[in-house]
């Protein structure tokens, strides 16, 4: 089998029926609760992990993948005679997974491998992997996957906003003086990706101000190649969606659940838009 191998891991929130259509690998991050890990995706599901979050006092917290899990992924896309392989990961600014695929790279030799920083998180890095994974398909030669995913990278957009301060306080990035204050207020944080960080992308007073904020600055950046919608129990998604609707694309809307590893961080209700800007 010649052609190119995609592999990802799951902080891009890649559907299960999208990584089964382009046979794109993806490598897990860990959860763990206390003593009690997981392996994501595989050990928890996503509606499991805010069932369980729902239910505990305990922040869970995310570890990146073993070089080895990335290095047996590469093996194996040799194994099954593919010309190469193109890694799409998580922002190298937000976890270690980049390095990890990285380090697992030098071991396969004169093997062609490379690993690409998404700069991204979610259904960001999910699309992204999804256009790669596409082209690929139709018989993209490994330096023509390489070029796309740089070329895409830059027009690659999130937005998304907070339901609650609770996580965020208990991860202690705020205090609970602040998180109480906020809470009483019902102050929404809306959050964007700059330079491969999350951001702050200012701040409104209810749910419904917040839902209109993200559909506005998704209107705003439009027309769009992919958008999609993402989200961790939120039971407002079908609202934005709807909002969205009007919205150019080329393609239809994907709607996916946001997973352990952006939920951890962010806490059950966040919810966001993600897209790659049209040309």
């Amino acid at each position: 089998m010649a052609g190119i191998k995609i592999i990802t891991d799951s902080a891009s929130d890649l559907p299960v029926d999208e990584a089964t259509r382009l046979n794109v690998d993806v490598i897990p991050l860990s959860i763990r609760f206390g003593d009690e890990e997981f392996v994501d995706r595989r050990d928890i599901t996503p509606t499991a992990f805010w069932e369980r979050c729902a239910n505990t006092s305990e922040l869970p917290e995310t570890a990146a993948p073993s070089p080895g899990l990335f290095q047996q992924a590469y093996e194996q896309a040799k194994q099954d005679g593919f010309d190469g392989v193109v890694v799409i990961t998580i922002s190298s600014k937000l976890s270690a997974t980049y390095q990890s695929a990285l380090a697992a790279k030098e071991a396969m030799g004169a093997y062609p491998v490379t690993v690409i920083d998404s700069q991204a998180v979610t259904m960001a890095e999910g699309l992204l992997v999804i256009s790669v994974a596409e082209a690929a398909a139709k018989g993209a030669s490994f330096d023509e996957c390489t070029s796309l995913a740089q070329g895409i990278i830059p027009r690659l957009g999130v937005v998304g906003a907070l339901d609650t301060l609770e996580h965020l306080k208990r991860g202690g990035r705020i205090g609970s003086a602040a998180a109480l204050l906020g809470s009483m207020l019902s102050i929404k944080p809306l959050l964007t990706l700059r330079d491969g960080e999350v951001v702050e992308d200012g701040r409104q007073r209810t749910r419904a101000k917040a839902l209109d904020h993200l559909a506005r600055d998704a209107a705003e950046a439009s027309p769009f190649e992919r958008l999609a919608v993402v989200h961790g129990a939120a039971d407002d998604a079908v609202r934005l969606i709807t909002m969205l609707a009007h919205i150019e694309c080329d393609t239809p809307l994907v709607v996916t659940d946001i997973g352990p590893v952006v939920g951890t961080h962010a806490g059950p209700g966040i919810i966001g838009v993600c897209w790659i800007e049209k040309i």
